[in-house]
């Protein structure tokens, strides 16, 4: 499972207490869960309006940085494109595993100093994180117009003959070029009428080079047949072909113009190559920041919203529990069992199911559906789920 909680409890006679009774009860005495501590560093309080405010505040970064870090997760997937496969294993989390980041979470002192407030350390989070959003649109923007235009290019090439581009098909001797009086037409004749073609393509009108026409590419469906007359029977030629289901082109052959094209197409291919490894380690680098920032907030709220809860002096274990597969029920009754005590009102509303009685703090950020007489985060590090 993917799915982890992050809880606090309050400390009995010492937190170390509070780990051991939760771990014995719901690991070693049933087996439900296996159960980390989760170590949040002393941050500094702040007044208690400070907390309420903060509180709701978190709860909107929780979710911006939650968007953010899949958004990149899942862009990541899109380049690597054939490569997808290996998408999981280059989400990762300060060079590890993402299930390695969490259990043995460690507070980043360097980036989110434990000596600013609260607030200040939400807003470092906050600013850092909106500066990937916004480079993540410019980068993506960039390479998906790159990427357009080379599909663009490449469909013309792929395409029927009836849409496709002939360039590539084409050679100068297939030609009559440089004739005040003569030109050669492209021509797609449809498979089954090939032997139609060869039998009167020189009657269409007056003015056509005898055996002039070559045969010069086909696909499953059509042919591309030159075709030597005078330009000034070029327009009578062109309906008496359509009223054989002959389409005649519109094809100027010209050197430069083809080498050009030619180039263009080189030039996108070179230019989607120089970008993706770049690219690649770009999204990879700020995947692991978007996620490191969004683990030390979901840290910010536990922090919060337990000296809400539980009250000062801050006295507090943090703990997280993943949850084995069949055992998620199971294990919530067990905890909602144990630290009943804390909260009757709690307590009334799990029996209740979450009906429309039950009691919602105000401040506190939790939905209804997620009060427990714990402070309960949960925390889903499959970003490949798109309803994460």
């Amino acid at each position: 499972m993917s799915e982890y909680w992050l809880i606090s409890a309050p400390g009995d006679k010492t937190c170390q207490q509070t780990w051991e009774t939760m771990n014995n009860l719901t690991s070693k005495q049933h087996n439900l869960s296996e159960n980390f501590k989760f170590h949040i560093p002393d941050l500094k309080v702040g007044t208690l309006d400070q907390l309420v405010g903060l509180s709701d505040d978190l709860g909107k970064l929780d979710n911006f940085v939650d968007q953010v870090t899949h958004k990149v997760a899942q862009y990541l997937g899109e380049v690597l494109e054939d490569q997808k496969d290996k998408l999981q294993e280059n989400l990762m989390a300060n060079n590890t595993d993402l299930s390695t980041y969490i259990t043995k979470f460690q507070w980043d002192m360097a980036k989110y100093p434990i000596k600013q407030s609260l607030r200040n350390i939400a807003d470092i989070i906050s600013k850092q994180v909106n500066q990937i959003d916004a480079d993540l649109k410019t980068k993506s923007t960039a390479y998906n117009n790159l990427k357009s235009s080379l599909q663009n290019m490449e469909k013309k090439q792929s395409a029927s003959l009836l849409t496709r581009n002939l360039a590539d098909l084409v050679k100068k001797e297939h030609f009559i070029l440089d004739s005040e009086y003569l030109t050669t037409l492209l021509v797609v004749v449809p498979k089954s009428n090939f032997n139609e073609w060869n039998t009167s393509y020189e009657k269409l009108t007056n003015m056509i080079v005898p055996r002039s026409s070559q045969l010069v590419y086909q696909d499953s469906d059509f042919g591309l047949f030159t075709v030597s007359l005078f330009k000034k029977v070029v327009n009578d030629f062109k309906l008496m072909a359509r009223e054989k289901k002959f389409v005649v082109r519109d094809f100027i052959y010209n050197e430069e113009e083809l080498a050009a094209g030619k180039n263009e197409i080189t030039k996108l291919v070179t230019d989607k190559k120089k970008q993706f490894g770049p690219l690649v380690r770009w999204l990879k680098v700020n995947f692991s920041e978007c996620f490191c920032a969004w683990i030390h907030v979901k840290a910010l709220r536990v922090f919060v919203e337990s000296v809400l809860r539980y009250g000062l002096p801050v006295n507090f274990q943090a703990m997280l529990i993943h949850p084995h597969k069949k055992s998620v029920k199971r294990l919530r009754d067990l905890l909602n069992q144990l630290y009943a005590p804390l909260d009757s009102s709690a307590q009334q509303q799990g029996n209740q199911g979450g009906g429309n009685d039950s009691v919602d703090i105000p401040g506190l950020g939790f939905g209804q559906s997620d009060y427990y007489p714990y402070v309960y985060y949960k925390i889903n590090i499959d970003m490949l789920d798109t309803k994460a």
